[in-house]
């Protein structure tokens, strides 16, 4: 049964941008409030703040819509997508794109706000952004595309704040690529019976029988890399617990996966969002003391 039948304009488009599953939002958002901290050092400028934050809003909810613009005759395959608003034909594809261009054009509005470095960075987010959906025709690893895609704030959010790209973000950088190709092939894991009929490509098809063990390794190469991101600046004990409270989530998403249930693998894609606020926590209070 459709459930989009009736529905006003407007919750359409809330609802192609996913705004009722503010999940995306998160797992963008945590790794950009790293980056904004230790590059303001634990104070940065609350304007900036304000101006990422909405970023971020804008940006997922424009990726959503140019995703399912790009899915837009796979998605009907699929159970968990098929009554999406444009896949069930209750928005037009014109429609949608007249949105993503909306979307887009406003976060830009927001960048002009801020320093040329910053502007010129936004250029290759916006790139990663659009291309992104796409990428899952091309290689069996889309995951790590949008992780460079969601890191890309990483960069921005260092140039936005010092003015300058400091050597040391792309540990950041590498950790978020690293988390998201975690948390998306967990995401995968749900849809890969469909996407195996309908010749989707995922990591979760390509690590196959191996795929937990896989996500186990690259869980462990992630928690690596945040703590030789700490270590180089020079980050304390608060943020090592931080770190530790990820490694406890992580063992516990490995928990929900085992038995590769649909259910439980979206619910460890979901929780992956503890995480990142575990990092982030750590690296506010260990700048606060």
């Amino acid at each position: 049964m459709n459930t989009l039948i009736g529905k006003p304009r407007w919750a359409l488009y809330l609802q192609l941008m996913r705004v009722d599953r503010p999940i995306g939002i998160l797992l963008l958002l945590w790794p950009t409030l790293w980056a904004l901290w230790i590059a303001g050092e634990g104070a940065p400028d609350p304007q900036l703040v304000i101006i990422f934050i909405l970023g971020v809003v804008l940006m997922r909810s424009a990726g959503c819509v140019i995703n399912d613009y790009a899915d837009r005759k796979i998605d009907r395959h699929v159970k968990r997508t098929k009554e999406r608003p444009l896949t069930s034909g209750q928005v037009g594809e014109r429609e949608a794109l007249r949105l993503f261009a909306v979307l887009v054009a406003t976060a830009f509005l927001l960048v002009l706000l801020l320093n040329p470095l910053t502007i010129m960075l936004s250029l290759g987010g916006l790139f990663l952004a659009a291309s992104y959906p796409f990428m899952k025709r091309f290689t069996h690893l889309p995951q790590a595309y949008l992780g460079a895609a969601f890191g890309w704030a990483i960069p921005m959010a260092f140039a936005a704040q010092t003015g300058e790209l400091d050597p040391r973000l792309w540990l950041l950088f590498l950790a978020t690529l690293l988390w998201a190709v975690i948390y998306d092939t967990m995401y995968a894991m749900v849809d890969r019976d469909d996407d195996l009929k309908i010749g989707v490509k995922s990591s979760a098809i390509l690590f196959g029988k191996h795929d937990r063990q896989i996500v186990g390794l690259l869980q462990i190469a992630l928690l690596a890399t945040l703590y030789v991101a700490g270590h180089a600046f020079g980050m304390g004990a608060i943020y090592l617990f931080g770190v530790g409270i990820a490694a406890l989530l992580s063992l516990y998403h490995q928990r929900l996966i085992r038995n590769r249930d649909r259910e439980n693998c979206f619910k460890a894609f979901l929780h992956n969002h503890w995480l990142g606020a575990a990092v982030f926590l750590g690296i506010l209070l260990d700048h606060a003391v």
